[in-house]
């Protein structure tokens, strides 16, 4: 019986003894398997937060989140945009929502400052005057790449590539990542300003149009000698008039077209050239001095600023001002628009005519309209929120305004842009009513078809004007991407140089000297780094070209 009882002990032993060994390697197994979202409370947050999200379709998330966006505007705009019918129906359509933070470019410099010491920033950037190269590649940390983001979830993006292979080439940094996106703006035109004259006063004095430099300069004298605005003051008009300086595009007759502004590089039959140093320049300054010698030229062009300027070209008693560069002329002149009409490009001293522009369209395609940074909660969500303006509808609206307000889509499938409210211009109601230049935009060949414009305001009348200039666009210097180390020796020597060259041009224009001080100018220019300067500029572009 004893022995009975311990062999059953035994027996009993041994096959605990074997289940709690399976059931050891249960347990075990079980730690080694994937995790199935049903054992744990952080697996059941994961599951939830992938089963919210969409890759595809609409909405992106089932429940609604929001994103924290960040952009800037000019001046006093505010954020009047935000009401944008589109945006409204995008936050319905996606369930994202937008919590924006709006910021005056006015004193964005200080506020970008502060912003990024801090560390810290909104999860979405929209504007390419918000971040630029710099700001980006000196804070990389803080941005998110996002190759695999637009690979993943922005199928509309990808699409645009295919179709405008720079698109990809202006985004993708030196380090070879994409931190901000590209935008193609619609229906832009090719050249950037046309002579503006007002024809009012030609009609007055019995002159025809100009067309060449030489007749520039007869019309400009009789407007400076006679009493070109009709009211009985000969001596009250301004022929040409500035502010903190001239507009550099009355040089465009001596093949001195800049279209960018700051870089001061030209394309000269196929390579480049630094055109303060160009024999074209010092001519054209040399012209430029005899305007201000006679008169012709507003002697307080290089003291006053942008608000004296613009009290005499919109002067309320009488037209005061003759000639000037701009897309319209209603962009200057207010209320005595109407006198002055645009000109094709006034032919140089070497007979030919020279346009500032771009055939891509001013301005069409740039980087750094959105970026996603690193405090973004849900970046597969801000990707796929972005894509969303990567569409022509969508473009459309987001550059003049809403379908319904400030855009008409007719039945046979096209758009046509409404007429501004009274008393309102054309641009002011674009910029109130969308994100305007700002922001992602792709508009396909296909789809910029179906854009109905009216040439007599607004974009279509600045494409109308365009064709003046049109066959006469020089090559522009390109949007290159310049290194972190390029982009800190341009700092420095282009405070230097540009400063120099600015004040230099200024004091030959109002006090002449430009023959006796020419090679003192070049060398002092070479002693301040023009070489390093030239080559800094010279690598960008080859690097530009072979990426395309």
């Amino acid at each position: 019986m004893n022995s009975i009882f311990k062999k059953t002990i035994s027996i009993i032993m041994v096959i605990g003894l074997i289940l709690a060994i399976f059931s050891g390697c249960d347990s075990k197994e079980s730690e080694k398997k994937p995790d199935t979202g049903n054992t744990s409370s952080t697996s059941d947050t994961v599951v939830s937060k992938d089963s919210n999200f969409n890759p595809e379709g609409l909405p992106i998330v089932n429940e609604p989140i929001t994103l924290n966006v960040l952009t800037t505007r000019w001046g006093s705009m505010g954020d009047s945009f935000t009401q944008n019918q589109w945006l409204i129906d995008l936050e319905k359509k996606t369930n994202v929502k937008i919590e924006w933070q709006v910021q005056s470019l006015n004193d964005w410099g200080e506020q970008k400052s502060i912003m990024l010491a801090s560390g810290e920033l909104p999860e979405v950037i929209i504007g390419s005057q918000t971040f630029n190269d710099t700001d980006i590649m000196n804070n990389k940390e803080l941005f998110l790449d996002l190759t695999d983001l637009i690979d993943k979830y922005m199928p509309n993006l990808k699409e645009a590539m295919k179709t405008i292979p720079e698109f990809k080439t202006i985004v993708t940094f030196p380090d070879g990542k994409i931190y901000s996106l590209p935008k193609n703006l619609p229906s832009r035109p090719m050249t950037c300003n046309q002579p503006i004259i007002n024809k009012k006063w030609l009609d007055n004095l019995g002159l025809k149009e100009p067309t060449t430099i030489d007749e520039l300069y007869n019309v400009l004298k009789a407007f400076k000698e006679q009493d070109a605005n009709g009211n009985g003051d000969p001596n009250d008009e301004f022929p040409i008039c500035g502010a903190k300086g001239l507009p550099m595009d009355l040089l465009n007759p001596f093949g001195i077209t800049d279209l960018n502004g700051t870089n001061m590089m030209v394309l000269d039959d196929g390579s480049l050239a630094y055109y303060p140093i160009t024999e074209n320049y010092k001519e054209g300054l040399k012209w430029l001095r005899k305007l201000y010698a006679e008169g012709i030229i507003d002697p307080e062009s290089f003291t006053q600023d942008a608000t004296m300027q613009d009290s005499k070209r919109k002067n309320p008693s009488v037209s005061l001002v003759g000639f000037d560069y701009a897309w319209t002329p209603d962009a200057l002149f207010g209320q005595w628009s109407s006198e002055y009409i645009a000109l094709a490009p006034i032919k140089g001293p070497d007979g030919k005519q020279y346009a500032a522009g771009d055939k891509n369209g001013i301005s069409s395609i740039m980087r750094n309209e959105a970026e996603i940074t690193k405090f973004c909660k849900h970046p597969e969500v801000a990707a796929r929120w972005l894509d969303q303006f990567y569409d022509g509808e969508a473009s459309i609206q987001n550059f003049w305004g809403a379908i319904g307000t400030v855009i008409t889509k007719n039945s046979d499938g096209t758009y046509t842009l409404n007429d501004p409210p009274e008393g309102t211009s054309a641009d002011a109601w674009y910029w109130d009513q969308s994100l305007r230049d700002f922001g992602p935009k792709y508009v396909s060949p296909e789809f910029q078809k179906k854009i109905k414009l009216s040439p007599n305001s607004g974009d279509g009348l600045k494409l109308e004007l365009s064709k003046l200039g049109d066959p006469y666009i020089t090559t522009p210097y390109p949007n290159v991407m310049f290194t972190v180390e390029e982009h800190e020796s341009l700092s420095s020597l282009l405070t230097d140089i540009g400063k120099f060259v600015e004040t230099t041009r200024a004091d030959w224009i109002t006090n002449g000297g430009i023959d006796e001080g020419w090679d003192n100018y070049i060398k002092q220019l070479e002693e301040m780094g023009l070489d390093q300067l030239i080559k800094i500029y010279t690598d960008a572009y080859n690097r530009f070209k072979q990426a395309n």
